[in-house]
């Protein structure tokens, strides 16, 4: 492939040497710039009509360190003013989209941590209850969950007692595991053992409460911190108010000029009393119809299809949509045309031959959507959560929908203290809620209890969430929700659940980090090889 080739003097490489990876080729990175030059550097870029290299020496490279040296504070502050009179002169949000930074969140509650994650343009990593155990005092002391005066020593006392029953019923339930689950030969030991460990894990993370304590990682552009910031500090839960102002303080050390606007009255003031008195007016309606808090009479985990809209006659024709050179109202009538069986046939070929999960059909899969209502423990929902090509909506956590003690847990001799947890739990919520602390009572539930959402979501994310979370590494909860998630797809458009083709509906018991495990300790194994041979 020809491209045009820039040429540079030997005083102009010297310049762009130190920020840009290559000067030869039309792809190359941005380093050792601070995000509000980059931010600055890409908005200009769009107005101009040169690369970006040349635009760099034309407008910026006067204003950056020689030598790729880090800026100062002089000169970081002349950088921040360049990004402000590009994003005054354009006036457009997309520019905070192309400055990013990493940031760690951590001791945050389980509450909190869906919060932080709620935002769909951000990578977030959340430390995960099925693989860490929490039978540890933290080294200040005491163990690991959320604490605040307002909640009172009774809830601390509570909380205590619930991370005495987990802390002693691991060990029972790992020692059940073993010998419900004993070493095949062929099986490595470590592999094995982890997986008991993971199996135990999995089964008692139902124990812990939503003030258990976690770390978030996350990494998002400008506009989507700005985002964040602005629900934290809108959130009732001084827990998110008080992340949120952290959060705030951090980014003004790195990107200050992408979250400038959240201080500001007259923008972040503004739109964080209109997130607030938006959240008012709907708690008041709700209040007014009756919506609110109820016992249920017979609660129970489910999963209802609550709507669908397109057929797969839809499905086929946007399949086709792009390949083809006419209306899509003569692409619908040449699917329209066609036979059952032909049908059949043209979904074969718009799925492909998918040798894996991760093969995925293209987005006329998208014209098909699914809203479904889910009932089930919170933490399977803290799972599903985290898939963000969908709209999720959930509801304030409570006891009145009820928890499950895992048959496995009565199995292992640990169903009565399980069930005695769940009652200290509850008991400390309606303490708190009766105390007039509706806000904070949730964090004294246990991920046991469960909780009512709704996912809506295209047929191409709900293969990927299905296929991923029926997978045999899946924990049990979140695994019996997507095999009914493709029961009910499968009732209604029976070719999209047949493509579905890496969907997992096996249900026994088993260890379920086992293949994981095995995986895992060949490519060590194969990693330490060939460390040794070279």
């Amino acid at each position: 492939m020809r491209y045009p080739a820039e040429h540079f003097t030997p005083e102009e490489v010297a310049l762009l040497a130190p920020h840009f990876t290559n000067l030869d080729r039309p792809v190359f990175a941005l380093v050792n710039l601070p995000e509000t030059v980059k931010g600055a550097l890409f908005a200009r870029y769009s107005r101009y009509s040169g690369s970006v290299r040349r635009l760099y020496l034309d407008e910026f490279a006067a204003d950056t360190p020689a030598g790729g040296r880090p800026f100062d504070a002089e000169e970081g502050a002349r950088a921040a003013g360049l990004y402000e009179r590009v994003f005054v002169g354009y006036g457009d949000d997309s520019i905070a989209q192309v400055g990013g930074a990493h940031v760690a969140c951590e001791w945050v509650s389980n509450i909190l941590t869906k919060v932080l994650q709620r935002g769909r343009l951000a990578a977030y990593l959340e430390q995960s209850t099925r693989y860490i155990p929490y039978d540890k005092a933290l080294p200040s002391g005491g163990y690991r969950f959320y604490r605040d005066d307002r909640l009172g020593p009774e809830f601390v006392a509570a909380m205590d007692e619930l991370f005495v029953i987990y802390s002693r019923s691991l060990g029972r339930v790992e020692e059940w595991a073993a010998g419900r689950w004993p070493r095949a030969d062929a099986e490595p030991e470590a592999a094995w053992r982890r997986s008991i460990r993971a199996k135990a894990l999995d089964l008692l993370r139902g124990l812990l409460p939503a003030a258990t304590l976690s770390h978030v990682g996350i990494y998002a552009s400008g506009q989507a911190y700005e985002q964040l910031l602005l629900r934290l500090m809108a959130s009732p839960l001084p827990e998110a108010r008080e992340f949120g102002a952290m959060i705030l303080g951090e980014l003004q050390q790195v990107m200050p000029s992408f979250v400038s606007r959240v201080e500001r009255p007259e923008r972040g003031g503004e739109w964080i009393a209109y997130l607030q008195d938006r959240r008012t007016g709907t708690e008041k309606w709700v209040e007014r119809l009756g919506l609110g808090r109820r016992e249920e009479s017979d609660p129970a985990p489910s999963v209802d299809l609550l709507g669908v809209e397109g057929s797969e006659a839809d499905l086929l024709a946007a399949c086709l949509y792009e390949a083809a050179a006419v209306p899509e109202s003569e692409v619908r009538a040449g699917v329209d045309s066609l036979s059952e069986d032909q049908r059949g046939a043209l979904l074969a070929a718009a799925v492909g031959d998918r040798l894996n999960r991760r093969h995925r059909p293209g987005r006329g899969f998208e014209a098909l959507r699914y809203r479904f209502e889910i009932v089930s423990d919170y933490g399977a929902f803290r799972d599903l959560q985290r898939h963000r090509m969908l709209t999720v909506q959930w509801q304030r956590l409570g006891p009145d929908l009820g928890a499950g003690v895992p048959d496995e847990v009565r199995e292992a001799g640990v169903g009565g203290e399980f069930e005695r947890a769940l009652e200290i739990s509850r008991a400390e919520y309606e303490r708190l809620a009766a105390a007039g602390l509706a806000e904070l009572a949730p964090y004294a539930l246990s991920l046991a209890f469960r909780i009512r959402y709704l996912l809506d979501l295209n047929a191409r994310e709900a293969m990927h969430l299905i296929e991923l979370r029926s997978g045999r590494e899946g924990h049990p909860t979140y695994r019996a929700v997507a095999q009914a998630m493709h029961e009910q797809i499968a009732a209604v458009h029976p070719g999209v659940a047949a493509a579905m083709k890496f969907v997992d509906d096996s249900t026994e018991p088993r260890l379920e980090r086992m293949m994981s495990e095995i995986r895992t300790h060949r490519k060590r194994l194969a990693a330490d090889s060939g460390s040794a041979n070279s």
